[in-house]
């Protein structure tokens, strides 16, 4: 193969991962000609209205996967975070590349830290996950949703719709904006999203050489036993990208630590679960299972009433 298309969203953080997919494709193969297809997803379209009610972050991924179902790309490299749990059959996420900060990230007028924030200060979230967690602590501020590309939500604050906004911590550092960070939320105060930090490289499973390619450049084996382990709690909760659940693996002498968390989007009711092992799934199910005996059941339930 000498030539090669990567689909990806238009966004500047989606256009950074792009990049970096090529770059890294070009160092492993100098002579490999690597063009980039940018298109607009109906999750990029559709701004007004909160994801959860437009059907989840998978509206990222539609028209992504077209392109490759119709050929006009060979590949496609996602937010692993916006990718359904349940994956397009024929189409998998071939590889993840080592992943970045996984934290969200407080971006606060006067960069002031979350526990600083005056009382009733306005933070704006479009993720019911961060703003529960949030509330949880600091049950007095108000939390409104935002949507929109890294710039367009920092420029909430500036204009004074928000006192602060919280994004993930990897988003703000790809595209040079870590000195708007006024506090990295720890993971006590905040569980990141199932794998917020983490690239997915999609391809067909009928383009055996192109696989072979991608992951042989791009793969990294602690980032994809975190990743398997996150998203297999999230699918045996039932849950979606959108989902309140939270979910954090860590590898420390070959063994696995996955933290989980689940809280009602006005942040009264909290579940969590801890727990160690070496199968990525099975520790993902085994979380799961402990978030239910935990009290995960009903704050999930009341979401759907």
């Amino acid at each position: 193969m000498d030539s090669l298309t990567i689909a990806t969203r238009g966004s500047a953080l989606a256009l950074w991962q792009a990049h970096f997919t090529r770059d890294t494709l070009r160092k492993c193969y100098p002579d490999l000609s690597v063009k980039i297809l940018t298109l607009t997803t109906t999750g990029d379209r559709i701004l007004e209205k909160s994801l959860a009610k437009i059907g989840g972050k998978g509206l990222f991924v539609k028209e992504i996967e077209e392109a490759l179902q119709d050929g006009r790309a060979q590949i496609a490299v996602h937010s692993m975070k916006d990718v359904p749990v349940i994956e397009t059959e024929g189409f998998p996420i071939v590889c993840n590349p080592i992943r970045a900060q996984p934290w969200d990230a407080l971006c606060a007028n006067g960069q002031v830290a979350l526990r600083d924030l005056p009382e009733g200060a306005v933070v704006g979230t479009s993720s019911l996950r961060r703003g529960g967690q949030i509330k949880s602590i600091r049950p007095d501020l108000q939390i409104r949703s935002v949507r929109g590309n890294v710039p367009t939500r920092l420029s909430k604050t500036e204009e004074g719709e928000f006192d602060a906004v919280v994004l993930a911590h990897a988003g703000l550092a790809r595209l040079g904006l870590s000195d708007r960070i006024s506090e990295t939320l720890s993971l006590v105060d905040c569980v990141p999203a199932a794998c917020q930090g983490v690239l997915g490289i999609q391809a067909s499973e009928k383009n055996v050489d192109v696989i072979e390619m991608v992951r042989s450049c791009l793969s990294d084996k602690s980032s994809e036993k975190t990743t398997a382990a996150e998203r297999a709690c999230i699918k045996s909760l039932g849950g979606s990208c959108t989902t309140p659940i939270a979910a954090y693996a860590s590898i420390a002498n070959e063994e696995l630590t996955l933290v989980a968390r689940v809280v009602s989007p006005d942040g009264s009711q909290v579940a969590e679960a801890h727990v160690k092992g070496n199968d990525p799934v099975a520790l993902g199910i085994e979380a799961a299972e402990e978030l239910k005996k935990n009290g995960a059941t009903p704050i999930l339930a009341a979401l759907d009433k």
